[in-house]
């Protein structure tokens, strides 16, 4: 009877590490190192595998060959599997947006910290609702202000659709310098790659409010 119940137990045990291997099989084999999705997901690989693992290290297994953000959309279903956001605008607290980040049924977002970009960038109001947008130029304008967040899958997507992404803003990362701690963060960021050349030459902004002394005040959207 012992030897019986000493082999179910092994039996037990060797189910559940293949089972945990076959779920990371299936979220490596959607995702390379290098991609946007590889970069989502390196952080839940440790996780997964059930194997001590940093992020940035070789993966707990080689990933076969082949991307698919879709399933891998579907794959983020791991527990505590989250990214970072860089919000600059009306996104941030106290801004016309900001209550998208506090409704759960868009998912998950916890505050992290304020920081600013390492880079500097230009961010400026443009277009006839006066929205803030940080155009893609690194290197140029100011160190921008804003908060970090760590969504999960569920609001990033909502995200993604809310900003109108790709087609209006373009998700893009950046580092980010957070306040108190010292260090960096690489973050999400909507930024702007496509814009009238003018918006170059308009004032740039540091740490955006709707209400500040710059008098462009921001048009809702529930009012276009």
């Amino acid at each position: 009877m012992r030897l019986f119940l000493k082999d179910l137990c092994l039996f037990k045990t060797q189910s559940e590490r293949a089972c945990r291997h076959d779920r990371l099989h299936h979220l490596t084999r959607v995702a390379l190192p290098g991609t946007l999705s590889w970069k989502v997901l390196e952080p839940c690989l440790g996780r997964v595998s059930g194997r001590e693992w940093r992020p940035g290290a070789r993966p707990p297994v080689s990933p076969p060959r082949g991307t698919c953000a879709s399933v891998l959309a579907r794959s983020l279903a791991a527990p505590g599997c989250m990214a970072h956001m860089f919000v600059y605008g009306t996104l941030k607290t106290g801004q016309p947006n900001h209550w998208v980040l506090l409704e759960s049924a868009h998912g998950r977002a916890a505050f992290r910290g304020w920081g600013r970009t390492v880079e500097p960038y230009p961010l400026v109001i443009a277009g006839q609702c006066n929205i803030p947008r940080l155009l893609n130029l690194p290197g140029q304008g100011r160190r921008v202000a804003g908060e970090v967040y760590a969504v999960d899958e569920q609001m990033l997507r909502f995200l993604d659709e809310f900003e109108g992404c790709p087609d209006m803003y373009q998700r893009t990362r950046v580092t980010v310098a957070v306040e108190g701690e010292g260090g960096t963060l690489q973050c999400f960021v909507y930024s702007t790659a496509t814009y009238p050349p003018e918006w170059v030459h308009l004032p740039y902004h540091d740490d955006y409010d709707s209400q500040g002394e710059h008098g462009l005040r921001y048009s809702p959207r529930e009012s276009r």
